[in-house]
């Protein structure tokens, strides 16, 4: 068994665990293996491990793993970054899901970016759930406004909301954010019926974000090892 396959595994198990606990099935919970700054060989270590839906924050490097495992076509691509609108088509192009969308002008470029060929884009509106000036994202009342916005094009398709909570030092102050951003994704799947997708969690609170609703959880270094932030990488 490699690292990345053990990885894998304890990461399953503690999903498993955390699910369990608050009475959920783990089938709810998509695992989503965050391979910033990885080389390809590692992802295809986590293919060989069973994994098939990967996260990228940085455009140009997701794009050359996207291409260098196209062998590979039941992956699914996640864009989880900052995203500029210079490198919108890129997205576009390349991912099948981007979880950052934050503004309707970013929007309106992935829609009109969007091959004819593919299937829309499945996009996640980013909550800027702890109101930090150094994060992206909108407030909650302005949901409604930009979810209305997307789901009028018709080559995106709106699946849910993300966020990246600020850190909390104990587990209630981090399920407390995790629930203000569950109750929000209750909310617009009220009026949106393929909103089925809460981007919500990492290896630090994870279970919190499980134990609120959170139907995925981004995962880098428990399932990779430690980041080499000294490997060149383009946005």
């Amino acid at each position: 068994m490699t690292s990345i396959e053990h990885n894998l595994q304890q990461v399953r198990e503690r999903i498993a665990t955390a699910a369990a606990r608050c009475g959920r099935a783990p089938e709810e919970i998509t695992l989503l293996a965050v391979s910033k700054t990885k080389p390809a060989s590692a992802v295809a270590e986590a293919i060989a491990a069973g994994q098939q839906a990967f996260g990228e924050n940085y455009v140009q490097e997701g794009v050359e793993k996207v291409a260098e495992l196209a062998a590979h076509p039941d992956l699914q691509w996640h864009f989880i970054g900052p995203l500029q609108s210079n490198k919108s088509r890129l997205v576009a192009e390349n991912f099948a899901w981007c979880h950052t969308v934050d503004r309707e002008r970013i929007a309106q470029r992935l829609n009109d970016q969007r091959p004819a060929a593919l299937p829309p884009l499945n996009v996640l509106i980013q909550v800027n759930i702890s109101d930090e000036n150094s994060k992206s994202g909108i407030m909650l009342e302005a949901i409604p406004a930009l979810a209305a916005q997307i789901a009028a094009l018709p080559h995106l398709r709106l699946r849910g909301l993300m966020a990246i909570p600020a850190p909390e030092p104990d587990y209630d102050r981090q399920f407390a954010v995790c629930q203000q951003m569950a109750d929000a994704f209750r909310a617009l799947q009220q009026n949106y019926p393929d909103v089925d997708t809460l981007s919500l969690g990492m290896s630090d609170d994870m279970d919190a974000a499980i134990a609120a609703g959170s139907t995925m959880v981004r995962i880098g270094t428990a399932v990779f090892g430690a980041r080499d932030y000294a490997r060149p990488s383009q946005q």
